[in-house]
């Protein structure tokens, strides 16, 4: 049975989820971060502030979350590739090309 902070919180994540595809990633994002507060391991609220950061291009944002992100899980191809992504924008191409080869070995689209 969960308690309602879990509960709150996972509305709030699914709140956030819905700006997100509504098109406002920093709202979203303003949200998430409070999640990932109460969460900090949590990958799917991570995944999810990482998205928002990087739709609202608050890039240096995006690219600290998904470094965590890959911290957590080394192996998730998707983060991998959104942080080598998230590099190429801020035309850091060297460092993106390392995140790139692993995402590809891990067979991550």
């Amino acid at each position: 049975m969960s308690t309602p902070f879990e509960l709150d919180l996972h509305s709030e994540y699914l709140r956030a989820d819905l700006l997100l595809a509504m098109g406002q990633p920093t709202e979203a994002a303003r949200i998430l971060t409070a999640v990932v507060a109460a969460e900090p391991a949590n990958e799917a609220a991570l995944e999810l502030l990482a998205r928002s950061y990087f739709g609202s291009a608050q890039l240096n944002r995006a690219e600290k979350t998904l470094a965590r992100l890959v911290d957590l899980a080394p192996a998730n191809g998707w983060a991998r590739r959104a942080l080598a992504r998230t590099l190429e924008r801020q035309s850091r191409a060297a460092e993106a090309a390392v995140h790139h080869r692993v995402a590809d070995a891990l067979g991550a689209a």
